[in-house]
């Protein structure tokens, strides 16, 4: 009845029963939060008004913590490196958001919410950037990353591709590389979310298949240090 009947209370349900000949209590929970869109549904509803952030945090060969400040976009699937920084203070953090705020320019009034988790990093200076701007924070509960899965996703994408593989001198060598794979994901990597479309890409060129039978067709570009691929049809 519950799934039938989505604006049905609990009441409702419970007489109906007891019409029936079952009498049971009222303890069905209450239409308003049975009939809501579970948080899936609400990512998924509301993906191009979403923008994510946490921490990736990476040691160097001297055994220096580095942390970089990762945005992504849930609807492009857009990734924005933020800041890098040995320190992290609440004070950086919000530079950084003013940054990127910046960066977004017009583009930020097409979102509307902004995901974090509870690092006190994320700080209510930190949060109001975002809300002058018109965005919602939404925090995450305690010990749940699935509930900020995009971010979570997009930083061992990070560490898989590259990170776990080479070898990061400083802070300067991190910065160097991680500008150059931002380039290549937004620009060239693919995503099943998007039909396998780059982040910057609206739509997908179309050729001829027979053309791959002849490889004099593509060309390959290696890049971030050699550890990605990017593939390109000859001009």
């Amino acid at each position: 009845m519950a799934r039938e009947n989505p604006t049905w209370g609990h009441r409702r349900i419970q007489g109906e029963l007891a019409r029936l000949g079952y009498p049971i209590a009222a303890d069905i929970d209450p239409a308003p939060r049975r009939a809501g869109p579970s948080r899936r549904q609400f990512l998924s509803a509301q993906a191009h008004a979403i923008i994510a952030c946490d921490f990736l945090v990476i040691d160097t060969t001297l055994l220096k913590r580095l942390y970089v400040l990762v945005f992504i976009e849930h609807g492009t699937r857009r990734l924005h490196l933020a800041g890098l920084t040995a320190h992290p203070t609440g004070a950086w953090t919000v530079q950084q958001a003013r940054n990127l705020t910046l960066d977004l320019g017009e583009r930020i009034a097409e979102l509307r919410f902004l995901i974090h988790d509870r690092d006190p990093l994320f700080s209510s200076a930190f949060r109001e950037v975002f809300k002058t701007e018109g965005l919602r924070a939404i925090t995450t509960l305690p010990r749940t990353p699935r509930m900020n899965a995009i971010c979570e996703r997009v930083i061992g994408t990070l560490r898989r591709e590259f990170l776990d593989r080479i070898l990061i001198l400083s802070e300067r060598h991190l910065a160097l590389v991680l500008h150059e794979y931002l380039i290549d994901y937004n620009r060239n990597r693919p995503h099943q979310s998007r039909q396998q479309r780059p982040p910057d890409a609206a739509t997908q060129p179309a050729h001829d298949v027979t053309e791959l039978n002849d490889m004099r067709f593509i060309r390959r570009k290696p890049v971030v240090t050699g550890m990605i691929s990017e593939y390109h049809h000859v001009a």
